[in-house]
Order: C-alpha cells, then structure tokens, then sequence
C-alpha cells in the first residue's frame, strides 16, 4: 500500500461507521457523503485570490469544514471503544480526518496571517473558557477599533493617517469598502463549552437515574445514604494528612508488581491532536524493580550534563517536522518552551513528518506494546497515539497496551502534592513532582524535551515506589493493586 493508498482505504471504511455513528460530538446528523467526499489527501482548505472579500469567504468556508470535522473526530473515540462487537474494524478514519484537519488549520492560521498583512485585521490570541482562539479585531489604522464592530472600513477615508497606509492604499486591486468581522470569529470555545454543558447534564441525569434506582431497591431503604466505601480515599493519603478524593485518573496508578517500563514523552506545535503536529518524541527504558539489564550501554549524554543515565537504558530521541505551510507561520511559544523552532523544521528542508512515516508509527507502536508506557499526564501522549500512530487505537481496544501515569502518583501518593490557592489539587506538574522526588535539582527546571522528560519522569517514579514500599504504602497500601497495574482495555461483553 502506497503512503497515500491509506487515505483510500480511510474512505472504504465509511459504511462502517455511519452504521455506528449517525450523529456528532454536538448532537448533528453526520453527512457521510460529505466526508467521502473530501479530498483527505491533498487538502481540504479554500486557497483564495488575495483581496479582502475573497479571503474573508476562504476563512468562513474553511472555519465551518474544521466544526464539521472536528466534531466528527471528537464523536470517534467513544463510538469506537464502545463497539464491543467489534464492528468497526480500524481508526484510519478519524486518523485521516485528523491529518486533513491539520492541514486544514495551517490553512485558516496563513488565511488569518494574510488578513493582518493586508489590515483586514487584527488577531490577538485569548484563553476562551477551555481553549485559546484567535479574536479579530479592526485595524486601528482603518478606523477606532471597536469589539462591538462587525464592518471594517477599508476606504482609508476615516482613521488617523499616522497610523499607517491601508491595504487599499497599497494595492492595485480596487477593495470593497468593507469587509464583515463577525461572521468569521473562531467559534471553537462556545462549541467546546456547550459540549461540556451537554456532558454535564447526561451525567447529572445518569446520577439521578441511580439515586431512583438505589431508592427503589430494598438494600436502599435499609442504607438510604448508602455505604461507604472500605478503604475510601483516607487509606490512599499521604503522611501530611491530606487525603485527596478518589479520581478518574486513578485507573492509571502502578501495581506493586511494575518492573519494566518505557517512560516517553512527546513535544508538540500546540495541545490539540487534531490540529498540532508532533515535533519530538523521547523515550527510554527502566526496570522499577529488577536489575538494570546487562549489556546495555553504561553512559548516555543528554542535553543536561548534569543528567546521569543511572538505571535508564534504550534511549532515544526522534525529531520530526511540520508542513510549509505551518514552518512559514512560525511558533514563538513552542520555540521559547522547547529551544524547538519549527520555522527550520520544515518537510522542504528534509525533515519527516510524523503523521506521513508509517514506519516510524510502526516502530514506536512496537514499543509501545512491549511493556507498559508511562508518562506524566498520559492521557495527552494517548490522545495524540490515538489520532498519530497507525494501529494504536486498535492495540489498545484489543488490550495489548497498558499505560501508568505518573500524574495520579503525585496527586495520590506524594505527600509534597499538598493544595494551596494557587495548586487546588497540589502542584502535580513534572518539574515539581520530579524535585520532590530527588529527580531534578532544585537549581534546574524541566528542560520540556522529550528523552529529557521522560528520563526524570522515571527516575522520579522509581525513588517515588522505593519510598512507598519501605513504608507500606501506595501500591502496598490497603488500596493498592497487585500485577503491573495501570490502564488497560480488553473486549468486553
């Protein structure tokens, strides 16, 4: 199968999930003849002619194709790990609606870019609820800028001259005098805040439907406030008396009897999987409890000097890269956060991409299958395999994937992990976890690479389970599990 036949194969897996999945993420009948019939490969973004009105039509069209297919995406993990009968084969689907989605995106970001080069308007980037999105605003130099604006006026005839020519100033193209503002806003936080809503109503309606449950049962009348549990979330504290509540993430906790994992960690353009792209990833391995194999190099030199290799073996380090598209746009943050700047990363200049190598998903999920995975906040790593690596989704619906978080560990485990105003649930990030833990001197900062991260992750989680067990607690407390724990899925009937 040719690296572009997979796309193809994406299209023919169609009926299989109309037949499952008739509605979206937000509740909206899916057209699937729509999504047969977009071009997956080669992209589904509007390239316009550069004046105002028609870049103002390519961004409207390309915002209302991401809703659509993000909300589509969104709707496949849950529709495919609750397919007990396994009647949907693959997750190529939503992985190809993904890397169009990702294209798609650089697409809207050069479209926005183009706008404020030609002072359409002006973006600034704001935190919206769960999400950050780009705000237009008018140019200031076409005219008092107003948030409640929804025309900008292009004609230069009102505004301060000082403040700069006009796109129609500076162009041949005669430009319509106005341009609307408000019907190309980024509506991805009001969708993201309405879905959670939608949620949180299922949920408190799920909970009441146990509650009348509970009630009309005869154990019920005899216990109506119901038992608590043996061992609840007290048998879990730490040794400052802080006795954080049972949570979700719990199900990613150690056993007593973890040995060896693969501690990875993955550096990315942004948080989203089906709009980012990933840029690195680290990992290596580390036995918790058994001797380091023999044989293994003895030394390895990371970034940081002052890193040792100790117990860790098996390292390694990947750099991928991103579309034209995407390097010409640039990424200030990731380039202050990692020292990573994907204006050099780009495919022109020989870099792969992650999502076009199969054989570079096809080795890590190898790995990944080996042994348990862990990572701070896994379930970040696990949302970009899902949506990255061929054959991830289904290993780990099939079960042959299990992965530890060290996150839950310090919420759960770590006596440091205390709540203060800024920290309500303690601070939990890895570069505090891995300080309190002796993995990181107090001198230094997370290095925010992925072998880097990865490798005090480990370090910090083997002196974390030494600690636990000298003292009876954690996976040897009375809430503690027996095997390599962590999270796992298998069929289910």
């Amino acid at each position: 199968m040719t690296d572009r036949a997979w796309f193809d194969a994406a299209k023919g897996d169609i009926p299989q999930w109309a037949a499952s999945m008739p509605k979206d993420a937000d509740g909206t009948t899916i057209d699937w003849d729509w999504v047969r019939s977009l071009d997956l490969a080669h992209g589904v973004g509007t390239i316009p002619e550069s004046t105002p009105q028609s870049i103002h039509d390519a961004l409207k069209a390309d915002y209302a194709t991401r809703e659509h297919l993000e909300s589509i995406i969104a709707q496949c993990n849950s529709t495919f790990m609750t397919d007990f009968d396994r009647f949907i084969g693959s997750y190529r689907l939503p992985r190809a609606l993904a890397y169009a989605n990702r294209r798609l995106n650089d697409n809207i970001n050069t479209l926005l870019h183009l706008g404020e080069q030609q002072h359409l308007w002006v973006v600034s980037r704001e935190r919206r609820g769960r999400t950050t999105v780009a705000v237009l605003r008018p140019y200031s130099g076409s005219g008092p800028s107003n948030d409640d604006q929804g025309m900008l006026d292009l004609s230069g005839e009102t505004g301060d001259a000082s403040a700069g020519n006009t796109a129609a100033e500076n162009s041949d193209v005669k430009f319509p005098t106005t341009v609307a503002l408000d019907d190309i806003q980024d509506r991805t936080a009001a969708i993201l805040d309405a879905r959670a809503e939608r949620r949180k109503a299922q949920r408190f309606q799920k909970r009441a439907g146990d509650a009348a449950m509970a009630r009309a049962n005869l154990s019920g009348a005899t216990s109506p406030g119901g038992a608590a549990l043996p061992g609840g979330a007290a048998a879990s504290g730490n040794a400052t008396g802080h006795h954080p509540k049972p949570d979700w993430r719990d199900a990613y906790l150690p056993g007593r009897d973890v040995d060896a994992v693969m501690g990875i960690d993955i550096e990315t353009t942004g948080i989203d999987p089906a709009r980012d792209y990933i840029i690195d990833v680290g990992f290596e391995f580390m036995n918790m409890a058994s001797p380091r194999p023999a044989g293994e190099p003895e030394t390895y030199a990371y970034e940081q000097g002052y890193y040792a290799a100790g117990d860790a073996y098996g390292q390694s380090r990947l750099a991928f890269g991103v579309p034209p598209e995407n390097a010409a746009l640039g990424n200030a943050l990731i380039a202050k956060l990692t020292g990573i700047d994907v204006r050099g990363r780009s495919s022109e200049a020989g870099y792969r991409l992650f999502d076009e190598w199969p054989q570079a998903q096809a080795g890590l999920l190898a790995r990944l299958t080996q042994q348990p995975y862990v990572a701070h906040n896994a379930t970040f790593e696990h949302s970009w395999f899902m949506l990255n690596v061929a054959g991830y989704a289904e290993s780990y619906r099939a079960g042959r994937i299990t992965i530890i978080d060290t996150l839950p560990m310090s919420r759960q485990w770590d006596p440091g992990a205390v709540p203060t105003n800024e920290h309500p649930y303690g601070d939990n990030t890895l570069d505090a976890y891995a300080k309190r833990q002796g993995a990181l001197d107090s001198a230094h900062n997370e290095r925010h690479l992925g072998l880097e991260d990865s490798h005090i992750m480990l370090v910090a989680m083997k002196h974390h389970l030494a600690a636990l067990k000298a003292q009876g607690k954690g996976p040897w407390g009375s809430t503690g599990r027996a095997g390599v724990g962590g999270k796992s899925c298998g069929r289910k009937r």
